[in-house]
């Protein structure tokens, strides 16, 4: 007896010899049309996060892990089971019902953000055994528009560490400098340290290049978890050392032009996403490379 195996049908058993051929029944949809009509399920929230973002209440940002998620299930399409786990995808639908449910009382992003959470169970169901499922969760989590939420719970107290830390480096480098709430009093001068400067834009990148490092390079769940801390920690030095740099700079009688302050929190974001990428940068799974 031989088993005989393809993407699109189950397991079937041919008989060398004159013993009948029982066929099963083939499964005509691939395990990325189920994840497809999985997405579909959750259209309610998919139809606020495309309102979300067409009105400019948030960012596109979340785009960019939407396409880099796609990709890669096309990419690794044939490695994705031939039959779900179906602990995963009961889970799946647990949530999905869970997040539909919801939109009657709770708020769009808590919805949504279960609805993110359905969508990546049903991810994990079709999944290899042995592939990496974190980077890929957090793609998927990624995708919902967040930044404007982040930056509302979020951005004061990070506005607020970020000005204590760069006052204490202003002092260490002999600049008079003093917090107060998310200002500063530097060589005189009230510098505001506003939304923009609280690191929330920087929190995401650095995040979004973690997940797609460990999700290209198929970095192993338990290697990329116990990096994630370092990520959190590369973001606050990286913030606090461009807030410093800039607020000493604009601090000064001739202040600071404007292009070469842009110019310059460029290059501090580019630093740290390169050093984030080197943190998550790991030994490829053999079978999914």
């Amino acid at each position: 007896m031989q088993l005989v195996t393809s993407m699109w049908k189950r397991p079937r058993a041919t008989f060398i010899g004159t013993a009948p051929v029982l066929a099963c029944r083939p499964s005509y949809l691939s395990p990325l049309a189920w994840l497809g009509l999985q997405a579909v399920a959750l259209w309610p929230h998919g139809a606020w996060m495309a309102r979300r973002v067409q009105d400019g209440s948030d960012e596109p940002l979340g785009l960019s892990a939407l396409a880099l998620l796609l990709m890669l299930l096309v990419a690794r399409s044939h490695t994705l089971r031939i039959a779900p786990h179906t602990g995963w995808l009961a889970a799946s639908a647990l949530l999905t019902l869970t997040a539909n449910a919801a939109l009657l009382a709770a708020p769009p992003l808590l919805c949504a953000l279960v609805g993110a959470l359905a969508l990546a169970a049903a991810l994990m169901a079709w999944l290899p055994a042995r592939a990496p499922r974190a980077p890929l969760a957090g793609l998927v989590v990624l995708a919902l528009p967040l930044i404007s939420s982040l930056q509302y719970y979020g951005g004061y107290p990070l506005r607020v560490l970020t000005a204590q830390f760069s006052a204490w480096i202003l002092q260490f480098a002999g600049i008079a400098a003093e917090r107060t709430g998310t200002s500063m009093l530097v060589r005189g001068q009230l510098v505001i340290v506003d939304a923009p400067c609280s690191g929330v834009q920087m929190v995401w990148m650095a995040y979004f290049c973690a997940c797609a490092v460990a999700a290209l390079t198929a970095l192993r769940d338990g290697d990329f978890l116990k990096r994630l801390p370092a990520i959190g920690a590369l973001v606050l030095v990286g913030n606090v050392l461009r807030n410093s740099l800039l607020v000493a700079l604009e601090s000064r009688p001739q202040g600071l032009d404007a292009d070469i302050h842009q110019a310059i929190g460029l290059a501090v974001l580019a630093v740290v996403c390169t050093a984030v990428a080197v943190t998550m940068k790991g030994a490829r799974h053999d079978d999914l490379a």
